[in-house]
């Protein structure tokens, strides 16, 4: 492989890694795929990969959402053309069924056109959001409060979807935290992340209005009783753009498991 392909392949890489929703897991496949591993790994922390060990050739990698039974596997280029092989696979896939997917790849891979990215394009702006679309939608996990709330009691949330750029709702999501007297955050971008913390009545509304607009894959992770803990309280209404940005405000208000143990950052973001 050409090394000069290194530092696109990596922007691109970890592009798709930080747009993926948490159940969308990203390997690298054959025999260099601890070495692919491990350069983005090193990208991602900012440490040179100069010294490091280089790939003998590009990446190979699989995407496949956990709940799904339908991924992609993507084999960048070795010519320094931003060229890109996509397989559909399946799980009791019927050829008739792959044949249409393989389709709708060529026929986005058209749409496309000329990009200096298009992996992700191609698997983060077409294939997985129409692989969602055609999913049974998975049963909204909401944890029911089997406890009586003191009077007064503060309650929290999170949401998770696809992705958060509608200027539209983020000035709903604003206005709707100085209206209520919510506090918290959105993460904007691929993945949409939204917290927020406030009186109970409050929080159950703020809930409500994002139900009603629409959105891709979104998911209430948890609407309950905010636990006793050692951080600071919610002020305001934040947006970031970083997932790691999200983590450490998590951290600051003492509630780092509550966003890390939902698959969104890590302890080391």
């Amino acid at each position: 492989m050409n090394t000069a392909q290194l530092p696109q392949h990596l922007e691109e890489l970890q592009l798709i890694q930080f747009t993926l929703l948490p159940g969308e897991i990203l390997t690298f496949l054959d025999h260099e795929g601890a070495v692919w591993t491990q350069l983005l790994q090193d990208y991602a922390d900012g440490v040179s990969t100069e010294n490091s060990r280089q790939p003998m050739a590009p990446p190979h990698v699989q995407v496949k959402p956990q709940d799904s039974k339908i991924w992609f596997e993507l084999q960048f280029s070795a010519s320094e053309e931003p060229t890109l092989s996509v397989s559909v696979k399946g799980e009791n896939l019927a050829r008739s069924e792959q044949e249409r997917w393989q389709s709708l790849v060529l026929e986005k891979m058209d749409e496309i056109g000329t990009s200096d990215f298009p992996a992700y394009q191609l698997l983060c702006l077409h294939l997985l959001p129409l692989l969602h679309d055609e999913s049974p939608a998975p049963a909204v996990e909401e944890h029911p409060v089997v406890d009586i709330a003191e009077p007064g009691a503060r309650f929290h949330a999170l949401f998770t979807s696809h992705h958060l750029i509608s200027p539209k709702k983020r000035r709903s999501l604003q206005q709707w935290s100085n209206s209520l007297s919510v506090a918290g955050f959105a993460k904007v971008g691929y993945p949409g992340v939204i917290y927020l913390q406030g009186a109970e009545g409050s929080v159950e509304e703020f809930v409500a209005n994002v139900k009603a607009m629409q959105w891709l894959a979104l998911r209430l992770r948890f609407l309950e009783s905010l636990p006793s803990k050692d951080g600071d309280e919610a002020q305001g209404w934040t947006e970031f753009e970083k997932v790691g940005e999200a983590v450490e405000m998590m951290r600051r208000l003492g509630l780092e498991d509550w966003i890390v143990e939902m698959g969104i950052g890590s302890r080391t973001s």
